[in-house]
């Protein structure tokens, strides 16, 4: 009890110790006060400028055989929000650098990275819940921070158009190559079936032979458009192992198509992929049934991406964003390929059932429809490849791009420049006043204690 006495305060004398030593405790408080004030005009000023831009669907415009190509792929499929791979790509040596070397350094030698540089000069966010990005700048100017702030956008933009173009042209020549070899095995599956019909005067085969060739037909259908996207998603996979190689990243197997969730949307894919060609045999491709299968194959296909996509994010975290797109889009190929093999022999099981009935006709009938068959196949995967690739060249020229500008940066008010806060700086000098001035009393009070 003693010793609570001995440690206690008695307010009223310490506040008499105060008032005591009054001139002393209102200096301390009234010239870290002006300290503050004077510090806060010492220091230089700071603009700050504003650009906002939106994130968007590149592949939206796109439609038909490349749309549905893309969305199997990943492409605008929602895969994943790009904005945070944007956010941090602003931030690399290609957009940030040419902004650095343009700025007048008062020492070379203290000129900053394009790491230290974003810490100092920029602050990028997303505005939650939406695909807005806020790219705000800091300079000496007015005029500095609404350049800094531009030409943060302005770099990307260019090196996003560079980086879509070399793709896009990439994917122009892979797809080329499989054009060549479609073609040529377009050619001579057509050159055989008209010189078998031609040797066998079939021109015109009976009602029953017509109708089996109407079930086959819708087979092939299926079969030559799967067909088309193992090559497509070929292609991509290539594209995105030429990049990897290119940035000297090592392609890492993930074992895709071993994941179970991954595995559990494929058989549902090659299902869906039967069950499709079984319509067709009955409808035309815009009856509502065709129309609806079609929809609920698309929305797996993009299942299929995100799961893959999944798979990729948990395994490379590490990864900057531009590898880790290279790989997603490499992985979700893969995945793809496969899943199109996989319907491709499904269907080709129930062609097979109909082919069956389709012996009992004459040898040479059947040779007639089996080379029919062929070339269907063949001539419809070229067509596919061709409507694509010229998909890719239209993006291409139009240089779709995935971000837009909103509101250009600002030019910020001379008058109100961002900072020194000067009143903030002042209170806080008046707060610190307060502080010491009362350090300052408890020591006298413990002394005249």
């Amino acid at each position: 009890m003693d010793l609570e006495k001995e440690e206690s305060i008695d307010l009223g004398k310490l506040w008499q110790v105060a008032k005591t030593h009054r001139k002393i405790v209102g200096g301390i408080i009234v010239g870290c006060t002006i300290l503050a004030a004077v510090i806060s005009l010492l220091l230089p000023k700071q603009y700050e400028s504003t650009t906002l831009v939106q994130t968007r669907d590149a592949n939206k415009a796109m439609g038909g055989q490349a749309a549905a190509a893309m969305a199997l792929l990943g492409g605008g499929s929602g895969v994943a929000s790009p904005t945070t791979n944007y956010m941090e790509l602003m931030k690399s040596r290609t957009v940030l650098e040419p902004i650095i070397d343009a700025m007048d350094w008062e020492d070379p030698k203290k000129k900053p990275d394009a790491k230290a540089f974003a810490k100092s000069y920029l602050d990028i966010k997303n505005t939650k819940s939406t695909n807005l990005i806020e790219v705000t700048a800091k300079g000496k100017t007015p005029e500095e921070a609404q350049q800094i702030s531009q030409s943060v956008v302005d770099n990307f933009l260019a090196m996003q158009t560079n980086n879509q173009q070399q793709t896009q042209s990439l994917l122009v020549k892979f797809l080329n190559d499989r054009i060549e070899e479609a073609k040529k095995d377009s050619d001579e599956a057509a050159q055989k079936f008209a010189d078998y019909s031609r040797e066998h005067k079939l021109y015109s085969p009976d009602e029953q032979l017509k109708a089996a060739i109407t079930q086959v037909s819708a087979y092939d259908k299926s079969i030559a458009d799967l067909q088309s996207q193992q090559k497509s998603a070929q292609a991509q996979y290539d594209v995105a192992t030429d990049k990897l190689g290119q940035q000297k990243a090592s392609s890492k197997a993930y074992n895709i198509n071993d994941n179970s969730n991954v595995q559990s949307i494929r058989g549902q894919i090659v299902a869906k992929e039967v069950d499709l060609a079984g319509l067709r045999q009955r409808y035309t491709e815009r009856h509502p049934s065709v129309v609806v299968a079609e929809q609920q194959l698309s929305q797996l296909q993009r299942q299929l991406a995100n799961e893959v996509s999944a798979v990729v994010d948990s395994s490379a975290a590490s990864l900057n964003p531009a590898q880790m797109e290279l790989l997603k889009n490499q992985a979700i190929a893969e995945a793809s390929v496969s899943a199109a093999k996989a319907s491709e022999a499904a269907v080709r099981a129930k062609k097979g059932e109909i082919e069956q009935d389709v012996n009992k006709y004459p040898d040479e009938m059947v040779t007639y429809l089996e080379l029919k068959s062929d070339a269907e196949i063949k001539k419809t995967i070229y067509t596919n490849l061709v409507q694509q690739c010229e998909q890719n060249k239209i993006q291409e020229a139009m240089e779709a791009m995935d971000i837009q500008v909103i509101d250009p940066a600002n030019l910020p008010d001379e008058d109100k420049p961002s900072a020194p806060r000067k009143k903030l700086i002042t209170a806080i000098g008046l707060v610190l006043g307060c502080m010491i001035a009362f350090g300052y009393s408890f020591v006298m009070y413990k002394r005249e204690a």
